[in-house]
């Protein structure tokens, strides 16, 4: 690595010619703190506190005249973010809609495209999953009459970190329902091949879905153009929507029509909703997976956030986030941090298309180095059994903070402060 001045000196000229550096005056960072976190919740956007300040005021000024006279309306405002977040995701405005919370989405879609038929009765999912989206299909498959112990097929990972498609794609046989897969994994940040999974899937006739919470908002999607059948994701992460954001979710066209698994009055037809009538007409796209009114408070918050995202592009974000994260792995290799030394791992693949927003530095004391960062005023993100998530956004990191990071990684092992540390993780981790 080059003499901290000199390292310094290069973080500074990449943060200089840097195109979206604008952005990050946009955001609200925490006072003496470099902030990693955002793979698990971004910070607030000054636009987003705008949306919510302006969403009061005309709740205080409108009452419920609010439903069609605000601006924008509160009764089409899931179908507006969808709008929003389409060429995010690849997408037709009409397929995409705010709406709900990952699981309740995550529900939703595969009650609709879950159906078991004779000896189709399997999900493949993998081991490496966010445990929220294997307890739901636990439940599902429970709901229908099967045994999660025999019909959910966990792919195992060949080395604990990434999971190959060779070995998902083996397991579609004909006793397979349904591929309900992440788009990137959790821990490692493992981009997964959607559209060889998908395309897979089709030749096999199994609908495919992909949990996309740590993908959406840092790398672009293509659902259409891969043929995709469904798609969920969460707004707290990079999309910036606050702690517990409405959720978001995709329908392809050619499902439109289908009954959702779980109907409820949101999802109906918009100009005969209230008519109150018993009988299900859905809402012609995906609106139709709606089932309770859009929070109004989180979708301004998405509201404003998305402004941003609009004016930066997909496309250049994540263009710099893959300088970013590169940048993050070259500095720990060439501090020599992967020597035994100072024990540290890379668990994230190199390689851009197999790379989401995070890098996973590996420690076998990364809870207490995490505690060691914290002190240090350095906010990173902890994940068992050994990972310390180091999630440089954007839309608001600066190289410099990326350098910053990795100085302060190799210090704590020089100076051995870790070991005065908590061994064990925080509650939240």
């Amino acid at each position: 690595m080059p003499e901290s001045s000199q390292a310094l000196a290069i973080a500074k000229a990449l943060d200089a010619a840097d195109p979206l550096a604008g952005f990050r005056d946009r955001f609200y960072l925490l006072p003496d703190t470099i902030y990693m976190d955002g793979n698990s919740l971004g910070l607030m956007a000054k636009d987003s506190e705008t949306a919510i300040l302006t969403a009061l005021e005309q709740w205080k000024t409108l009452g419920i005249d609010g439903w069609m006279s605000a601006e924008p309306s509160w009764f089409t405002l899931g179908e507006q973010l969808g709008e929003l977040m389409a060429p995010l995701v690849g997408a037709e405005a009409d397929e995409v809609v705010a709406t709900g919370t990952t699981t309740v989405n995550q529900h939703n879609l595969v009650s609709t495209f879950y159906v078991p038929d004779g000896p189709r009765r399997k999900i493949i999912a993998t081991a490496l999953d966010f445990p929220s989206d294997i307890y739901a299909l636990q439940s599902q498959i429970l709901s229908k009459g099967g045994n999660p112990a025999r019909e959910l097929i966990e792919i195992p990972s060949r080395d604990g970190r990434t999971i190959d498609e060779e070995d998902i794609v083996a397991a579609m046989t004909d006793e397979v329902a349904l591929v309900m897969l992440p788009s990137g994994l959790y821990r490692s940040g493992q981009l997964l091949d959607i559209e060889r999974i998908a395309r897979a899937a089709r030749e096999r006739g199994i609908i495919a879905g992909f949990d996309c919470a740590h993908s959406a908002g840092a790398v672009p999607h293509y659902f259409d153009d891969w043929q995709v059948d469904f798609a969920f994701w969460c707004s707290y992460k990079y999309l910036n929507a606050g702690p517990g954001g409405v959720g978001a979710l995709y329908v392809n066209r050619r499902h439109f029509g289908v009954r959702p698994g779980l109907s409820g009055w949101w999802g109906y037809a918009k100009e005969r909703q209230f008519d109150m009538a018993h009988h299900w007409e859905g809402a012609p796209g995906a609106g139709a997976w709606q089932i309770s009114t859009t929070p109004l408070f989180y979708g301004a918050s998405l509201l404003g956030s998305l402004g941003l995202f609009a004016e930066a592009g997909v496309d250049a974000l994540r263009e710099k986030s893959l300088r970013l994260t590169t940048y993050l792995m070259d500095l720990v290799e060439e501090t020599g941090m992967l020597e035994p030394a100072y024990g540290y791992a890379i668990g994230t693949p190199r390689a851009d298309d197999r790379r989401g927003g995070h890098v996973a530095i590996e420690h076998a004391a990364a809870p207490a180095i995490c505690r060691a960062l914290k002190q240090r005023g350095i906010v990173p993100d902890f994940r068992e059994p050994n990972v310390i998530r180091i999630a440089p956004v954007a839309l608001y990191t600066r190289f410099e903070d990326v350098w910053l990071t990795v100085l302060a990684l190799k210090a704590i092992i020089d100076t051995g402060e870790h070991m005065a540390m908590d061994q064990g993780r925080a509650l939240v981790a």
